[in-house]
């Protein structure tokens, strides 16, 4: 009896204690299952691939995701470790490059892949760093001094580059268009940067065309780790890519760093004014009293991606497609004339002087087939972002933190949703209204230069850049590609660069003021052909030879004045009225 009162005793002291744990047991019972049922209620993307048909489809990575979003507006893609989501939804895009910003940034996953290469450059990092940087290249971005300059220099180098096209055409050389706009887009980078002449499309300087391959090499490199899982275990090893990729980005730094320090020398030993304007960047951060040289080095090569491989690319896609569509290479040209007014005896020299801010901003159709170039063939094809925290897109569809998600301006020029039922064809005419005036479209479908807060701050310098090379050289020359054929890729690298360059045979042209085709004063010319190659040799004594064309003949109509050889033969599309 005692023991039952005991028992009872013990167990009526325990109650609480009992009635306690079972009301906890139910509270974690019912949450555990309003997570199960809030995690069934969310949505996920579709699955459009895995990572492993990705890396068996790197080679052509971008028409590999343009051919999922066909399918899918937004997509994800399967990994290892974590998953990625593909969108060219403009309304996605636009939600994760403006309206939810602060929660989708570069992240630790591209933070990762790229800081080898980039360090804590802008296109790297987010927050305090990004916005320190951001600031600043606004601002400077904004000046009219680094404006002036800006295009001084790319003139200058726009005329290098036109000397170059005339002795091809002379000796009746293709030549790699790519490599030369590489090697001027370079030119114009490192002088605006940092005020020094590399010189690379003369080729004098070895510092400067190892510095080129470096880059493009280690580009590419970086662009792989992203389909490549085992790239950390190759960098600890130092072997295969990560191996390459140490080699390129050691030459590099010892070529960065040693104009670092020579700038920051010559300021420092010079009792005068010795940054004068301070046009370039590097003087202008010298000025502020920024001689951190790891933070000026990962400027210096984030602004050299920006403004060496996209705008050499661009224009390397440009007159590809103009070469393809002579009829639009035309009607640029006949742009040009009408916006410069060129003289009968102007020289190249003096046709630079005639582009001015006025002339440019007549380059209503040059500016739209830039453009569709751009919508066609963006220069950064396919841009990434992480997840900070879980979300759900304007779609319906969630996001899990650590996410990696990204927009595909490849793809998107390319859907029909956004662009209509010709949205592979290259058209320049949809950028025009009625007026024939440049009409843009919205940044979140035409998505080449980004959107939102990190929208491009030097969308402005490429175009104004891209204009002076192309009316430079399309003022003066008419080009055909070599091999008409050939089918042209691109390489998957962080830009989208044509694979092997682009062979471009030259037809060398000049113009009077209505836009006919002339050969000027001791002139000798040659016209190089894509079909079977025909020498046309023309020696002028006195004014101006006119030469026009029927079918695939050469004919010549001569003044008595006149002196001419001619080799008969088969000639591939022009002179007349180029």
């Amino acid at each position: 009896m005692m023991f039952l009162k005991d028992f009872i005793s013990i167990n009526h002291a325990s109650l609480p204690a009992t009635i306690l744990a079972v009301f906890l047991a139910v509270l974690i019972l019912t949450k555990l299952q309003a997570r199960k049922s809030t995690e069934k209620r969310k949505r996920y993307h579709p699955i459009g691939s895995t990572i492993l048909q990705q890396i068996s489809n790197f080679h052509r990575l971008h028409d590999f995701l343009t051919d999922l979003a066909c399918n899918h507006k937004t997509f994800r893609l399967l990994s290892f470790f974590k998953t990625e989501v593909y969108t060219s939804d403009p309304a996605n895009v636009e939600y994760i490059l403006k309206t939810n910003f602060p929660n989708y940034g570069k992240g630790s996953y591209a933070y990762n892949n790229l800081t080898d290469l980039l360090g804590d450059g802008i296109f790297v990092v987010d927050g305090e760093k990004w916005r320190h940087q951001r600031k600043f290249a606004s601002y400077e971005f904004s000046t009219k001094i680094l404006r002036d300059f800006s295009s001084e220099v790319f003139k200058t180098n726009a005329l290098k580059l036109a000397r170059v096209v005339s002795e091809a055409a002379a000796s009746k050389r293709s030549i790699e268009i790519q490599d030369l706009f590489m090697k001027s887009t370079l030119d114009s980078v490192f002088k605006v940067l940092l005020g020094v002449e590399l010189d690379g499309m003369c080729g004098t300087s070895e510092e400067g065309t190892r510095f080129s391959e470096a880059f493009d090499t280690a580009s590419a490199m970086v662009r792989y780790r992203y389909v490549d899982v085992f790239w950390k275990i190759k960098r600890f090893l130092n072997i295969g890519s990560e191996a390459v990729l140490r080699k390129c980005v050691k030459d590099l730094d010892e070529f960065v760093y040693k104009i670092i320090k020579s700038k920051i020398e010559q300021v420092q030993n010079s009792h005068t004014d010795l940054l004068g304007k301070k046009e370039d960047v590097l003087s202008r951060f010298l000025e502020l009293k920024e001689t951190n040289q790891k933070y000026l080095r990962d400027i210096i090569l984030s602004f050299v991606i920006a403004g060496k491989d996209t705008t050499s690319s661009t224009l390397s896609w440009f007159f590809y497609l103009i070469c393809k569509y002579p009829d639009i290479q035309e009607k640029i040209a006949k742009e040009v004339m009408e916006a410069t007014q060129l003289g009968h005896n102007s020289s190249i020299e003096e046709f630079a002087t005639r582009i001015t801010e006025e002339t440019i901003d007549k380059m209503q159709y040059l500016h739209a087939t830039l453009t569709e170039t751009l919508r066609l063939y963006p220069a950064v094809p396919l841009d990434g972002k992480m997840c900070f925290s879980d979300d759900t897109l304007p779609d319906g569809y969630n996001v899990k933190k650590g996410d990696y998600v990204a927009y595909l301006p490849y793809a998107m020029g390319r859907m029909r949703f956004i662009w209509g039922d010709d949205a592979e064809e290259f058209r320049p005419e949809r950028w025009l209204d009625e007026n024939s005036r440049f009409e843009s479209e919205s940044p979140f479908k035409f998505t080449a230069f980004q959107a939102g807060p990190r929208i491009c701050l030097g969308k402005e310098f490429a175009y104004r850049q891209m204009k002076i090379f192309c009316m430079l050289l399309l003022g003066y020359y008419r080009f055909k590609l070599s091999d008409e054929k050939k089918t042209v890729k691109y390489r998957t690298m962080l830009t989208l660069a044509i694979d092997g360059g682009g062979c471009v045979g030259l037809g060398v042209v000049t113009h009077d003021s209505d836009g006919n085709g002339l050969v000027r004063n001791a002139w000798m010319l040659r016209l190089l052909t894509v079909c079977e190659a025909a020498l046309f040799s023309v020696v002028v004594k006195s004014h101006a030879l006119r030469v026009v064309t029927f079918d695939l003949f050469v004919k010549a109509t001569l003044d008595s004045e006149f002196k001419a050889l001619i080799t008969w033969g088969k000639v591939g599309c022009y002179v007349c009225n180029a």
